[in-house]
């Protein structure tokens, strides 16, 4: 009844409206995802607003947007109820279920929103329906269809069915067709923009993730308010020992503020901060996290008599594997490395990569063609990276001049020896990775947005 009423609803829609040029000013962007965990979109929708655009910004709200977007007079979020309960009969039923209902519930609502003139959609799995859908409606409002390529969807299917399963060769059939019926094409790599146009005959404009301006190196007053607040709820970052020198002074694992004089200064002997970020999912390459964890080779080379200090690992992120994987942590039982996985909020997460020592990507595309954007955030902080090596990593990490790449977990260890032999000396690999990421002054989200996008939208609208 409820898919009924749905569909009878668009068709009245349908009939009442006629579709008309105009809309100049508005754009909607859409997110088949929840928006809290899209930022790539939700800068998007703040570049548009800079300009004066009226954004609808249309997805899942299952975790807060950035506060940026929530202050934002011209962004107007438009929820999209995500749907549960669909599973009954079989999976193949399930899934076909579950396409249509989404289909009638993206365009109902895509159908209701004040008419835009470009569509801004981000084509990350699961891209159906959303292409088709996005395009129906364009044709109704006379609205511009510009697709973002992030992956594609039926290489994510090929992880679980296969490559020559049906699905999969649907999946396939169904981007490269929708796809070419875009006004516009990005991408975030110059090798998907070939792979586009050579299996898909798709030209696209390459918009490499960059970082917002909110993610820098955080100042130490900063830190030490950050991770007081993390040691209420997180053992690693409490204080190792009692301070009898200083009583007075307010301390957490890796800073302290005198009492007296409010001023922070790190702890002597402190921990290093190794952070990594997840979505908690197979295609995020959680047999490489729990190999590396799991590894001794790290305690050994301290055993061995190494100078390298204790780890703290904050491994962030919310996903449906989080659960296990948090359980198999707690049966590792490590002398010198602690583990912990906070869920943190928008404004906190850029002040932690500014805090940390080091950052670790275990992020592997299922395409070979997509970069990881929070690899791309650690450098916005000038924090030095080890990534997992895939295809076309090396257009973003530079081995030996910004981070290192390894490929296995033993690899990953040797690298960890090296770059924190002697820490926190001010010599050494890591300190010149970050000095070369501060000197290289990367261009941020906006300047690169207003390069490569603002043209596409014409120069009056």
């Amino acid at each position: 009844p409820a898919v009924t009423g749905a569909v009878a609803a668009l068709l009245f829609l349908l009939l009442r409206r006629r579709r008309r040029a105009g809309g100049a000013g508005r754009v909607c962007v859409a997110v088949l995802g929840d928006l809290g965990r899209s930022p790539r979109m939700q800068y998007h929708a703040l570049a548009l607003a800079r300009h004066g655009r009226e954004v609808a910004l249309l997805g899942y709200l299952q975790n807060r947007p950035h506060r940026d977007v929530l202050r934002s007079e011209n962004i107007r979020l438009v929820p999209v109820a995500e749907l549960r309960g669909l599973r009954v009969g079989p999976k193949l039923f399930q899934y076909v279920l579950k396409v249509l209902v989404q289909s009638v519930q993206l365009l109902y609502t895509l159908l209701r929103i004040e008419q835009p003139s470009y569509i801004l959609l981000q084509q990350n799995p699961p891209g159906l329906p959303s292409i088709a859908v996005a395009w129906v409606a364009g044709l109704f409002w006379g609205s511009k269809l510009i697709i973002d390529w992030h992956n594609y969807g039926y290489t994510i299917m090929s992880l679980s069915h296969g490559r020559n399963h049906p699905l999969v060769l649907i999946a396939k059939w169904y981007e490269k067709l929708f796809g070419r019926l875009s006004d516009y094409n990005l991408c975030v790599t110059d090798a998907m923009k070939k792979d586009l146009w050579v299996n898909f005959r798709i030209k696209a404009v390459t918009l490499y993730d960059k970082p917002a301006c909110y993610f820098k190196e955080t100042p130490l007053d900063l830190q030490h308010n950050l991770y007081m607040k993390l040691a209420k709820d997180y053992e690693p970052f409490k204080p190792r020992y009692y301070r009898a020198v200083n009583p007075s002074a307010e301390g957490s694992a890796f800073t302290e503020r005198d009492g007296k004089s409010g001023n922070v200064v790190k702890t002597r002997g402190r921990p290093a901060l190794l952070i990594s970020s997840t979505s908690w999912t197979a295609p995020s390459c959680l047999s490489a996290l729990t190999s590396v964890l799991s590894s001794p080779d790290y305690e050994r080379f301290i055993k061995e008599g190494a100078k390298l200090p204790a780890l703290v690992c904050v491994i962030t992120g919310k996903g449906p594997l989080k659960g296990y994987y948090n359980g198999l942590i707690q049966k590792l039982h490590f002398k010198h490395i602690q583990i912990c996985t906070p869920w943190l909020e928008a404004e906190d997460y850029p002040l932690l990569l500014g805090s940390a020592d080091l950052g670790v990507c275990l992020h592997k595309s299922s395409s070979g063609l997509d970069l990881p954007m929070k690899v791309v955030d650690m450098f916005g902080c000038c924090l030095p990276v080890c990534a997992i090596h895939f295809e076309c990593l090396h257009e973003l990490v530079k081995h030996n001049e910004n981070g290192l790449i390894f490929r296995d977990s033993k690899e990953l260890a040797e690298q960890l020896k090296m770059l924190f032999l002697e820490f926190p000396t001010l010599e050494g690999k890591l300190h010149s990775f970050r000095e070369n990421l501060r000197v290289s002054r990367q261009l941020r989200w906006d300047e690169s947005w207003d390069q490569v996008v603002l043209p596409l939208l014409g120069n009056k609208e």
